[in-house]
């Protein structure tokens, strides 16, 4: 949280007392208090009770007083492009980027995208499983922008069981249900069925983010959900606090697709050479300007860093970063991060068929695969498979089957060099993993300089690939 904050030199902070998590407490007050002895700027921090009504922090305005004298209402005008908030970048390939972002962009962006390509209104209950950290919790919270109802949830999806969502779901009668492609294959995987366990007649579409969603997944929805249910598999970034490529009340759900570009964004595919691409895999790029791209970035007045951040590799045009094939008929499928590609004997491929393959082995929780090569080396480097594997499950038992399936399901070229048990693979604040700090680290970057350690929701998951870059076994 320092990285973040501290650059922003801010004012006032507001802080919880504590948060409950599988149905344990946490008390944060020590670590807002490392926090303000950090932060010199602070003039004051407001203490909002959150596990216990009475607790205080020494030097602290509660929450209490903070709101008990009523101010005057007030608006005042401000430009188009007036700085509204700061979000931060991953912070997975160095200092998490401060990213401003507009008042008129931001309610023009998320009034287009709720209002039309969600078609949300007054009578939807509108539900995605977000933290506060991860622009999804920006969009839902823009949910009253059409006045549609917001469902909150707090704490752990999997707590008690991995029934909770679709529970709440079913007892707030949500309409529109949002999610991450992870949470769908961990449901798919635990052999869910939430149709056959929740009332969820109310429910019309289910929007999934965060990693592309396989076509078993696609699958799943359809046969576990509902098959009334829309599909809206929806990829974007915090960069621009919206979607690039998602779904439309208007157009149909292909198996493994996304189907559509966003309105008012001219996105394509791009070869190495900046020309367009259709039905073959490139380059993400947006063309033309959307209303919600980032004002700035925090401390960057002449947006040096900015310009190097997505218009390096094509002037004028900015590059996301992820691998994507634009099909015939203008729908869209995510092949995972452009710098974390797999290249095999000249052959480039996305690390998500790799992960529909390996993770749907019942044994496998979880997965990351590691190309060297990309890293620059001279010659093609390792192909390193990290997994996860489920209690009672064992390398030996996995392996074998393992490199059969991704021999007949993608070519004998990928298939691992080596494969590697871990207790987790490293994953940001929002749930995504961390192959491009992972393979930085594996090619002998310091730790500190791969990744910012407060970006990740588990950083000693770093610790055996820090030991085998270090030259453990």
């Amino acid at each position: 949280m320092h990285d973040r904050f501290a650059q922003i030199e801010p004012k006032v902070l507001l802080a919880v007392d504590g948060y409950v998590y599988s149905g344990k407490r946490f008390d944060v007050r020590g670590t807002v208090q490392q926090l303000r002895e950090k932060l010199p700027t602070l003039a004051a921090t407001v203490l909002v009770p959150y596990l216990d009504e009475a607790a205080e922090l020494d030097g602290a305005v509660s929450w209490a007083d903070f709101t008990g004298t009523p101010g005057e209402l007030a608006f005042e005008p401000v430009p188009f492009d007036h700085p509204l908030w700061v979000l931060y970048s991953s912070g997975t390939t160095g200092l998490p980027k401060g990213i401003v972002h507009g008042h008129g962009g931001i309610v023009l962006e998320h009034l287009k995208a709720l209002g039309l390509q969600m078609e949300l209104g007054p009578d939807d209950r509108f539900f995605w499983f977000t933290t506060t950290g991860w622009m999804m919790w920006n969009l839902l919270i823009g949910g009253l922008l059409v006045e549609s109802t917001v469902v909150l949830f707090d704490g752990n999806p999997g707590h008690p069981d991995l029934g909770a969502l679709w529970r709440l779901a079913e007892r707030h009668r949500v309409t529109y249900f949002g999610t991450s492609a992870p949470f769908i294959q961990a449901s798919l995987k635990a052999g869910l069925r939430p149709r056959d366990q929740f009332d969820l007649t109310r429910l019309r579409a289910l929007g999934s983010t965060g990693a592309p969603l396989s076509p078993e997944g696609f699958r799943w929805v359809g046969d576990a959900v509902g098959e009334h249910v829309q599909i809206c598999s929806v990829s974007g970034g915090t960069d621009v606090c919206a979607a690039f490529v998602g779904s439309a009340p208007n157009l149909p759900v292909w198996l493994g697709e996304i189907s559509c570009a966003a309105l008012g964004a001219a996105v394509t595919s791009y070869d190495e050479k900046g020309q367009d691409l259709v039905d073959e895999v490139g380059e993400l790029v947006i063309t033309q300007p959307m209303p919600s791209m980032p004002v700035s970035f925090w401390n960057d007045p002449d947006g040096t860093r900015l310009r190097e951040a997505y218009f390096d590799e094509f002037p004028g045009v900015w590059r996301h970063g992820d691998w994507v094939r634009r099909t015939p008929r203008g729908s869209f499928v995510i092949y995972g991060r452009s710098d974390s590609t797999l290249n095999r004997g000249g052959v480039r491929m996305g690390t998500a068929d790799f992960y529909a393959v390996v993770e749907g082995f019942d044994q496998v929780l979880d997965s990351l695969v590691i190309d060297t090569t990309e890293l620059g080396a001279r010659d093609e480097g390792a192909l390193l498979c990290f997994l996860v594997l489920a209690e009672g499950a064992t390398l030996d038992d996995v392996e074998p089957a393992l490199r059969r399936a991704l021999r007949t399901e993608l070519s004998p070229r990928h298939v691992p060099d080596r494969f590697v048990l871990v207790d987790a693979v490293p994953r940001t604040l929002n749930g995504k993993k961390c192959e491009v700090p992972v393979k930085k680290i594996l090619a002998g970057t310091p730790p500190e300089r791969a990744v910012s350690r407060g970006a990740l929701q588990n950083p000693d998951a770093l610790g055996p690939f820090l030991a085998l870059a270090a030259g453990g076994s």
